[in-house]
């Protein structure tokens, strides 16, 4: 079984920057892709970006530019740095994990999610 945990969350000002960490533990696993998502109160959840193992990234077109997403897969870890924080920002902050688990002998695909972090964004 792989675990998520996502961390960093708080209160910040309109404009600050925030970065979350996104943790990845268990045994016998290879992590592949780490996405973070976000849901506003009702809304639905929307997807932030991803990062691949070689370190490839893709953004939502409502944070490229501010967010960024990196991976240090040595330590199973994904942070998610946030400039320029707006209102609408806040959310829970989600971390995904796409991963091969080595189960009786065998290597499975899964998919993982943490608890969320909660941002929020004061104006």
């Amino acid at each position: 079984q792989v675990q998520v945990v996502e961390s960093g969350g708080g209160l910040v000002q309109a404009g600050d920057s925030l970065t979350l960490a996104c943790v990845v533990s268990g045994s016998l696993f290879l992590i592949d892709k780490m996405a973070w998502y976000r849901q506003g109160p009702g809304l639905d959840r929307e997807f932030i970006g991803i990062i691949t193992r070689n370190a490839t990234t893709d953004y939502a077109d409502s944070v490229k530019g501010r967010f960024t997403i990196s991976r240090d897969n040595a330590k199973n870890t994904a942070l998610l740095q946030m400039t320029g924080l707006k209102s609408e920002d806040a959310a829970v902050y989600y971390c995904n994990v796409s991963a091969l688990i080595l189960e009786n002998l065998h290597w499975t695909t899964m998919s993982a999610w943490g608890q969320g972090t909660q941002v929020t964004v004061s104006s």
